[in-house]
Order: C-alpha cells, then structure tokens, then sequence
C-alpha cells in the first residue's frame, strides 16, 4: 500500500455485489467483510467505512446488513429495480462516487473496494483533490483504467484466504 501512517484518516467504500459477484464466480466463496476492512484500514484512523448492498428479498440477507454493521460499516440498502420486460437493476455507482467526494475533504485515503472501470474517472478526480487512492479488488475481474487510475492496487485474489470465507 501507499505511505501509510497512524495519523492518516481513512474511508472504504464497498461496492459489495462487485465483490460478491467475483468471489462467487472465481471461487464459490464470500468475502470476510472484517478482514477486508481490517486490512483496508490497516492501522490508520478510520473517518467512515461504507458497505454498499442490494436488497433483494432473499431471506439471509437482513441478517447479513446487520453483520456488516456489527463489523464497522454503514450499510447502504437499495431495492433491486425490476422492470416490466423482466430484467433488473441495481447498482450505487453515483451513490458511491458522491460519498466519496463528499468525504474527500474529510480524509487522507480513500479505499474503494470494486473492480469496476467506472470508478476510474473518480479516481482522478480524488487524486486531484489530494486524496490518496487505494483500490482493493480481485484483479482478474478489474478494470484496467481502474488500476491506472489509483495510487495502489491491492489484488485480493493474491491473498484470497485472507479475504474469503
């Protein structure tokens, strides 16, 4: 990881189906949400840790929003959008890009925890602001604009029994 000290301020934000989606397709396993944001913070001072979820009405998954507050973060909930020709949505792109430079003032570090290319763009722009950029991802499903963009890449996959359950 970048230059990291006790008295940096950090915030992660967790795009978790982006996550979810890779552990299960890669490894059939889930993320360790504690170990992910132990290791995101990694002995800095944490301003605000944000898990990003999807409500999808299975049945284990209020027990799983109470589990990531349990742990440390803010989860964030949105509905799943269904629409009439059968096909859903849900994501929290612009939810996550406006946490992050609304927090940007407020923090040294930003941990973004997805692979997703469209977070490149607020990558530069956090960097621009003098905010370090640290991207935790399993680099075979990330972007490589994402990568570029950050000032460290983590590959979660390189250590996948530390991140997975």
């Amino acid at each position: 990881m970048t230059d990291v000290h006790p008295g940096q301020r950090v915030a992660v934000l967790v795009d978790a189906q982006n996550l979810y989606h890779t552990a299960q397709s890669i490894y059939s396993r889930n993320i360790d949400y504690s170990e992910l944001l132990e290791e995101a913070v990694d002995g800095r001072q944490l301003t605000r840790a944000i898990a990003y979820v999807i409500r999808a009405d299975s049945p284990e998954e209020e027990s799983f929003f109470e589990a990531l507050y349990d742990i440390g973060f803010e989860p964030k909930i949105k509905d799943i959008k269904r629409f009439s020709d059968g096909t859903k949505k849900a994501d929290w792109d612009v939810g996550m890009s406006l946490d992050a430079v609304t927090l940007a003032n407020h923090v040294d570090t930003m941990v973004l925890c997805t692979g997703d290319g469209d977070f490149s763009r607020l990558c530069s722009h956090l960097r621009h602001e003098g905010v370090k950029v640290e991207v935790m991802a399993f680099e075979s499903s990330t972007a490589e604009e994402l990568v570029e963009a950050a000032d460290d890449f983590e590959d979660l996959g390189e250590r996948h029994d530390t991140y997975l359950l």
